[in-house]
């Protein structure tokens, strides 16, 4: 199954775990306890990003930042994203880390864009697009021991547009998910994305990929249920699932108790999947 990313992957979901914990941080809506008590933006956005994965990391199957949450901050965002990522490197190098960066470009650009998430921030993964084709994107897929996460089937209301469109005699996004399990997964390194918002398709997904990896976004607060998209998307297996949670886990609660309400939700999630 690939290298280091996904050793550590296969060893949390034999423990069961199949949550993964979106760290995205927004600062009009962290708790006022955490924003009263560090004087700098940078601070307080490590601090409660701190207390969310050491509240949940048991549990997690992977933890993973959307870096939106970080560029906009400017300076003081991106400080917050390095320093969380050493936290998670030096504290829980257990735990798979995946940077939600949707990265893609042209093969110089690809490589820099690898550089910058792998080598200079440390993350095990990506999310990447596939819309500029193997070639742009080969600098990522190059990396053996980390995890490459195509987008497939997003989980927004718009995804239709474009994903759902015929080519041939299959929609778009099942030939995107057809040419990473036959040709872009050479190095047992990639995965695919698929919103729980779509069960259906998510289903159809997992028929074309065979054993490989599913990220799955959009339950939650974009109204996929957990239970349902596990179902759709777990491999024969019965695993091959990582559930993206974000905004439902890190403000469970406005209060003081934050992180413990962090953790209850991130168990009731689990649950839910497990059942």
């Amino acid at each position: 199954m690939g290298g280091t990313f996904f050793t550590k992957l296969a060893e949390r979901w034999a423990e069961g775990k199949f949550l993964c914990v979106g760290l995205d941080p927004d600062i009009e809506k962290m708790p006022l306890v955490v924003r009263e008590e560090h004087s700098s933006l940078e601070d307080a956005m490590f601090a409660f990003n701190k207390a969310i994965i050491d509240a949940t990391a048991d549990i997690a199957c992977a933890v993973k930042p959307n870096s939106a949450f970080y560029e906009a901050y400017g300076e003081e965002g991106l400080r917050a994203l390095k320093k969380t990522a050493t936290y998670l490197a030096e504290s829980y190098p257990e735990l798979p880390t995946i940077l939600d960066a949707k990265r893609a470009d042209i093969g110089n650009t690809s490589e820099k864009y690898a550089e910058a998430v792998f080598d200079e921030l440390g993350f095990g993964g990506v999310t990447i697009h596939p819309y500029l084709g193997r070639t742009a994107i080969q600098p990522f897929l190059d990396r053996k021991d980390r995890g490459i996460f195509i987008l497939v089937k997003t989980s927004n209301e718009g995804s239709a547009e474009f994903q759902d469109l015929l080519v041939g005699n299959e929609t778009l996004y099942a030939r995107i998910a057809r040419a990473v399990a036959d040709s872009w997964n050479q190095n047992w390194n990639c995965g695919v994305v698929v919103g729980a918002t779509y069960p259906e398709e998510l289903a159809l997904v997992r028929s074309i990929v065979g054993e490989m990896p599913i990220l799955v976004p959009g339950i939650g607060a974009q109204g996929g249920d957990a239970k349902t998209a596990f179902n759709a998307a777990k491999n024969k297996a019965g695993t091959g699932v990582l559930m993206a949670v974000s905004r439902s886990i890190i403000y469970a609660s406005p209060g003081a108790d934050y992180a413990d309400a962090a953790r209850a939700m991130a168990q009731k999630f689990t649950d839910e999947i497990r059942s």
